[in-house]
């Protein structure tokens, strides 16, 4: 289907919330929304792309068709949307790990002795489900530490069928159980009451738990019952330590959690801090290879939908870097979903803004970790190659700079940059023969003309995709002058700076100047190869200077020529050991007269 009939099918929507659906020519659903207006929300892709960003207009490209889902609020548009994310596993929205990564804690309470079991998913069986949590290795971990907290058993008895078969296993006597397999051990009540502490852990139900073991602690204590007391006391403090040291615990026994999300070159990522009374308990960090140029508050909407609306135990209060659309109902969401006030919060200043930052900085070096350098410099070719309408991507660069002192001694470098790194063995020195005064533009036409002009011969590497010249659309206009008296064409580009001489921006042939200061990633090249351009040129010229400056003091020594200035060059190599040499060593070379008198001006103060 055309654009234009998308576009008149968005427009035929009703102004109602609901959920859309984009598919592309297979009938593949690639992007699940959500919208309070379904015709507003699903007719601006359709319409003009240049507010899209670049996955935006990918994914319409794609687009064939579309479905939506009508409903009656946009609480039900939250909630159906999650779902159908979850179903579709759309290749365009920002997805977690699907359930298979997370596994969920199961436990029956319709048996006489309830165990728990680990699941790969929830099943609507009367059982109760607990998760979905981390990786299966963490939380088999802290369940086993949960048991080893409350004295429940791990081992494979099952009661009330063993109960005195055997003797008590070694976790009862070293103290990680209270041998519930014997006869005189505790009784089934107990049991159940334990496991419904345990279930209270899962549920996120922590300071409940203790506060509830206190409280038997100090009657035990009052009835003078100091063993039971004793081993209460232990559990208490084996609670606390659980709650601090296991991932899984800490993420559904926080108080508050702290967000942060970051946009890379190439991929984004976000971070969850988990807070209990201050103290930080654990973190989770996720990176996503899609969406890197979606906005903050794009991708934190995602996120935190798929990750807290199948969860049964969650935070009081969740911080975050920015408000969202929708925030409201999402808060309603969460609230609903345990019967009690969720609050989200986009603090200001203070320690929680702080502890924003921390979360930022968490999820900005995690995407910086994984992301390799190749698909940092793949993405930042490949932007700069859309920002400036490259035919080719810009995989090799050349970048030229003239360089004087008030229109003396002109040189021009060549510098080239391939797959973002510079290739100094392929870099060039050009002494400028035909313009004087200071004229750069003839410079830089006498420059490319003398490079172009070798194409790719032996001495000059491959033609590049792109120059890249030191200045605005004057020195521009000389390059491509250059390449129409050869016949040649290679995309050129200004290298513009500011009043400081710094890094501005790209001008083109037309004189548009194209802002790089949004495009970090961009602004870091293109100022490398700007400043290394200039740095070889600046040192060409410097050297050249010197050079001469020395030479101008070979002349007026009577008897020294032009052929034994020649042969003193071909002797001593450099003007600096024709400098450094003693008068023997240069009567080597000149007559004893002759060598005596350039040692003295050379020696002169």
């Amino acid at each position: 289907m055309k654009r234009e009939e998308l576009l008149q099918a968005a427009e035929s929507l009703p102004l109602l919330p609901g959920v859309y659906l984009m598919m592309d020519k297979t009938g593949l659903v690639i992007y699940v929304g959500k919208a309070k207006k379904l015709k507003n929300r699903v007719s601006q892709y359709f319409q003009s792309s240049a507010r899209h960003n670049e996955k935006t207009r990918m994914m319409v490209s794609q687009v064939e068709k579309f479905d939506t889902i009508v409903v009656r609020s946009e609480f039900e548009a939250l909630i159906l949307e999650n779902s159908l994310i979850k179903r579709h596993q759309p290749r365009f929205n920002i997805l977690l790990k699907d359930d298979k990564g997370y596994p969920f804690v199961r436990m029956d309470r319709g048996e006489e002795y309830p165990r728990f079991t680990f699941v790969s998913k929830a099943a609507e069986d009367g059982a109760q489900y607990f998760g979905p949590f981390g990786g299966r290795h963490e939380t088999r971990q802290a369940l086993q530490a949960v048991s080893a907290a409350l004295k429940l058993p791990t081992c494979s008895r099952r009661f009330p069928r063993d109960i005195g078969k055997e003797r008590p296993c070694l976790n009862f006597h070293i103290g990680k159980c209270d041998g519930f397999c014997r006869t005189d051990g505790p009784d089934g009540r107990e049991y159940r009451r334990r496991m419904e502490q345990a279930a209270d852990l899962f549920s996120g139900k922590l300071r409940q738990v203790t506060a509830s073991l206190q409280r038997e602690m100090e009657q035990a204590a009052e009835e003078m019952a100091f063993e039971k007391a004793a081993a209460l006391r232990d559990r208490i403090r084996a609670l606390t330590v659980l709650s601090k040291q296991q991932q899984v615990i800490a993420g559904v026994c926080a108080d508050t959690d702290v967000w942060g999300v970051y946009s890379g070159a190439v991929k984004c990522g976000a971070a969850v801090l988990h807070i209990e009374d201050g103290d930080l308990l654990g973190r989770e960090v996720e990176v996503f290879s899609t969406a890197a140029d979606s906005e903050e508050q794009d991708i934190l909407a995602a996120v935190l939908s798929q990750y807290y609306l199948r969860r049964d135990a969650l935070p009081r209060e969740i911080l975050l870097p920015c408000d969202f659309e929708d925030s409201d109902v999402m808060e309603q969401a969460l609230s609903e979903r345990v019967g009690r006030k969720v609050r989200l919060h986009v603090p200001q200043r203070g320690e929680r803004s702080h502890l924003v930052d921390m979360a930022r900085q968490n999820a900005r070096e995690e995407v910086e970790r994984i992301t390799t350098e190749s698909e940092r410099v793949s993405r930042t070719l490949a932007d700069l190659q859309k920002l400036a309408s490259l035919p080719e991507l810009p995989r090799r660069m050349e970048s030229y700079d003239i360089s004087h002192l008030g229109g003396e001694d002109t040189v021009a470098s060549m510098v080239v940059f391939a797959e973002g790194k510079p290739m100094k063995r392929d870099y060039r020195k050009f002494s400028v023969e035909t313009v004087s005064g200071g004229d750069d533009y003839g410079a830089m036409y006498e420059v490319l003309l003398r490079r172009l002009s070798h194409g790719e011969d032996e001495t000059f590497p491959p033609l590049p995709d792109v120059l890249l010249i030191d200045g605005g659309v004057g020195q521009v206009h000389a390059a491509l002058a250059a390449q129409q008296e050869l016949g040649v064409f290679v995309p050129t580009l200004g290298m513009v700076k500011d009043d400081k001489h710094r890094t501005r921006g790209l001008v083109n042939a037309a004189g548009e100047e194209l802002g790089i200061s949004q495009s970090p990633h961009i602004f870091a090249l293109i100022g490398r190869i700007q400043e290394e351009t200039h740095r070889f040129a600046l040192s060409f010229q410097q050297q050249k200077r010197k050079k001469r400056t020395f030479r101008s003091r070979l002349d007026g020594v009577a008897g020294l020529g032009p052929a034994r200035k020649k042969a003193l060059m071909k002797h001593f190599g450099t003007v600096r050991a024709i400098a450094s040499a003693t008068e023997e060593e240069l009567s080597a070379v000149l007559p004893g007269a002759v060598a005596q008198a350039l040692w003295k001006q050379l020696h002169e103060k």
